[in-house]
């Protein structure tokens, strides 16, 4: 199915990245279990902030390192999708997953101190989206589609600048919250404008403009960074990219174009809706709480440690 029955099981899960997601994933019950007790003020928490947590991870899996990041490399819809799957949802899943008692012990850090600039809220907003957006200019993209340190460095910095992105909405922590529910609105607004631009360009191209998904030389030069192989084997085997698609390279990036935002007015105006609600209520006196759900305290319902 698309193309995918062409790669080993290798190729499609990457093992190599599971094992450390899972890694990773036992960290975090490590971390809220037995090792509570090392930080001030830890509460149990509830199973929905760690099926938050893991949902985020298997998410970030699924884009970075499963069946939807092969993909990604055959069609460019499928790289919107992957991209929309690591920094629209997986970093705000993650983020509720962790407890409260966590965030605020981590941010006493020096290092993370310094740069608490960073995730003011314009700031943050115009880094992500900056950066989302400068990926995304062909030169750039093609470039960092054929370096793979230069990828997996812009990857991580995505994530990071996704993740001060998000924090203006979802932080736990009532003395650094730095946005009121009518800023959020704002914030929110804020963000759905600035990658408004870069979708457009991809959706009214009048051509493809990403030689990793129509030039077959550049093409299996790109996918020699996550299939072992000869590059040359593959443009023998098949040609290019077109063989995996069913639509032209031109109408798969519109697709690509048109799905990233689409997913990001879905999150955003589901965000948007939570957050009006809560601050209508508050301004109203009927509610004293805007934020999102907390990661952690006493709540009706089972609390259990790990």
């Amino acid at each position: 199915m698309l193309g995918l029955e062409y790669f080993s099981f290798a190729d499609l899960w990457s093992p190599l990245f599971l094992a450390v997601m899972l890694l990773l994933t036992a960290g975090y019950f490590v971390l809220i279990g037995p090792l509570s007790d090392r930080f001030p003020g830890s509460v149990p928490v509830l199973f929905r902030h760690r099926a938050l947590f893991v949902s985020g991870m298997f998410f970030l899996y699924l884009a970075q390192g499963g069946p939807i990041s092969l993909l990604g490399h055959l069609m460019f819809s499928f790289h919107m999708v992957s991209m929309a799957l690591s920094y629209l949802v997986a970093v705000p899943l993650i983020m509720m997953g962790i407890p409260e008692w966590v965030w605020r012990s981590a941010l006493k850090v020096n290092p993370f101190r310094r740069l608490s600039f960073l995730a003011q809220p314009v700031v943050a907003a115009l880094l992500f989206n900056g950066l989302f957006s400068l990926y995304h200019i062909p030169v750039i993209h093609d470039y960092v589609m054929l370096h793979f340190s230069i990828h997996r460095i812009y990857y991580a910095v995505l994530f990071l600048t996704s993740s001060l992105m998000w924090w203006t909405l979802i932080n736990p922590l009532p003395e650094r919250r730095m946005a009121s529910g009518l800023g959020k609105i704002g914030f929110i607004f804020l963000n759905m404008v600035l990658l408004t631009p870069a979708c457009g360009l991809i959706i009214f191209a009048t051509q493809p403009l990403y030689a990793t998904y129509s030039d077959p030389d550049t093409w299996a030069l790109a996918m020699g960074y996550c299939v072992p192989g000869d590059p040359a084997a593959l443009l023998q085997a098949f040609g290019g990219p077109t063989f995996f698609g069913w639509m032209s390279p031109k109408v798969d990036q519109q697709v690509g174009g048109i799905a990233m935002k689409f997913i990001q007015e879905f999150i955003f105006a589901s965000m948007l809706a939570y957050v009006f609600y809560h601050w209508y209520k508050k301004e109203n006196g009927q509610d004293d709480s805007e934020e999102l759900p907390p990661s952690s305290g006493l709540e009706s319902g089972s609390l259990t440690r790990a």
